[in-house]
């Protein structure tokens, strides 16, 4: 028998398997920044994390000097930019810690980062959470796709100044 669904059923759905995500043992989150390992803020989320496996989302890095915030415009909706990083999966604590660091408060709330549901671009059938701004908010474009390696050339240059 076939029944009708309603958008709102959907987008209901779509909700519910997020919470239900966070409410499991385990959590998967996207890292492209100073949450990797080698980078500035790795300690925060390095106690909680369990598993580490390389990833590509859709989405753009803005320079915001000692970090990057992924950005997610229409460009990188339409498939036109992409960030490398790491999935990471930790556990609740993990996630409150980089909600903490991110100032990520909840859903509708005024938050420096939103977390977003997304998934890989290369692996089918992975997905997790990233923090993202929904617009570059000023800041320069990074032209890498990966930023450990705009970090350590940036960081060269200063060095020869």
């Amino acid at each position: 028998m076939r029944h009708n669904v309603r958008k709102s059923d959907v987008k209901h759905q779509s909700i519910f398997n997020r919470k239900q995500a966070i409410s499991v043992s385990v959590i998967r989150v996207f890292i492209y920044g100073s949450l990797l390992p080698g980078q500035s803020n790795h300690h925060v989320v390095s106690n909680y994390v369990r598993s580490y496996m390389p990833g590509v989302v859709a989405g753009r890095l803005v320079d915001v000097g000692p970090y990057p915030a992924a950005v997610r415009d229409h460009a990188a909706k339409d498939g036109q930019a992409s960030i490398r990083g790491q999935w990471i999966t930790v556990d609740r604590q993990g996630l409150a810690a980089m909600d903490m660091l991110e100032d990520f408060y909840g859903i509708e709330e005024s938050n420096e980062y939103d977390r977003i549901w997304v998934s890989d671009l290369e692996s089918r059938g992975l997905a997790g959470w990233v923090y993202v701004w929904d617009t570059d908010r000023g800041c320069p474009a990074i032209p890498d796709r990966y930023w450990p390696d705009y970090a350590g050339v940036r960081a060269d240059k200063h060095r020869n100044i």
